[in-house]
């Protein structure tokens, strides 16, 4: 399926978000702006940092193969502008903002279990088909729970997907590209990003929506102290998930996380096993339902039954009744 890419004046983009005033947060490219376009359509706008390297050829390059990325759990880039050494990119509006920002800010919207389960199972998707659908393959480089958005529906959608990635300093390390808390240790030490950096780094998204802990409040501890006994993630499951979920499900994807989380990149599963994994957890509940719907359903009829014969019995004896009286 072809997409169009629309190019839009930098003028139009300006007055869309009151002349930048517009701001959803700070991204790893620069600032991004919610803009009401003429057209009456709400989208994102990312200013990409004035002080990139990045030449206008080269943008357009970029965008171009940006612009061939279309998939459900992505979110889609729809427009572009340069002029004068700006650089815009026009993404669709995400309503409900970052998973980060539901997991770690001041709203009081609470993410259910069966929500941050569809959640996981959505980036999957996204990532799989980032890894396996796309031509050539991407390998996104900084997944993170702040690059996961949410539309109106509560679905998820992979942010900040193809772009060349800056450095980052994190005090330690030097000249990596990521962000700490989420980056392969793997990495570090080769300096080779490949698609099972991501792996990883979607492991740890996992354990964030488990526990509501993020990476940079010593997370891997919490994780390696839960990996010591089949049911040790109870103990770091997310306090406001108590009572309200499935423990042999947290305990299933908590599976799958550690497996993404090894330290060999050779011993993690693809994108492909785990998209598998997490959807082999919701058919599991799908079956139980539908057995215990059925299992219901027996029930009902075995005291349908009983009571029909208790009906039965009773015309019985009441008949027996009648017919001793008339004797007597």
């Amino acid at each position: 399926m072809a997409f169009e890419l629309c190019w839009v004046f930098c003028w139009d983009v300006q007055k869309a978000t009151q002349n930048f005033t517009t701001i959803l947060g700070q991204g790893s490219f620069g600032p991004v702006y919610k803009a009401n376009m003429q057209t009456g359509e709400v989208v994102a706008v990312k200013v990409l940092a004035s002080n990139s390297k990045q030449g206008e050829k080269e943008f357009q390059t970029e965008v171009s193969l940006l612009g061939r990325l279309h998939h459900r759990n992505l979110v889609n880039l729809v427009g572009y502008c340069v002029e004068k050494g700006q650089h815009m990119l026009i993404y669709e509006f995400m309503s409900n903002g970052s998973l980060a920002n539901l997991l770690y800010g001041e709203k009081e919207r609470i993410l259910s279990w069966d929500e941050r389960l569809q959640i996981v199972l959505d980036i999957s998707h996204g990532i799989e088909y980032l890894h396996e659908g796309a031509v050539p393959p991407v390998i996104h480089r900084d997944l993170k729970s702040a690059n996961i958005l949410l539309d109106r529906s509560m679905r998820a959608k992979v942010a900040d997907f193809g772009l060349s990635k800056e450095e980052v300093f994190d005090g330690r390390n030097s000249g990596l590209k990521g962000t700490y808390g989420y980056i392969d240790p793997e990495y570090i030490s080769s300096n080779k990003f490949t698609m099972k950096s991501d792996i990883y780094s979607f492991g740890i998204i996992m354990f964030e929506l488990i526990t509501a802990i993020h990476p940079q409040q010593n997370l891997m501890e919490y994780i390696n102290l839960a990996g010591m006994s089949h049911d040790g993630v109870d103990e770091i499951l997310d306090e406001k998930l108590a009572g309200e979920c499935n423990l042999e499900e947290v305990r299933r994807l908590a599976s799958i996380a550690h497996k993404c989380l090894h330290k060999l990149p050779r011993k993690r599963p693809s994108i492909g096993e785990v998209s598998q994994a997490i959807l082999k957890i919701k058919q599991r509940r799908l079956t139980k339902e539908d057995t215990m719907s059925s299992a219901c359903g027996d029930y009902s009829r075995a005291v349908s039954r009983i009571a029909d014969q208790q009906v039965e019995l009773s015309l019985m004896t009441s008949i027996k009744e009648r017919v001793i009286l008339k004797e007597s």
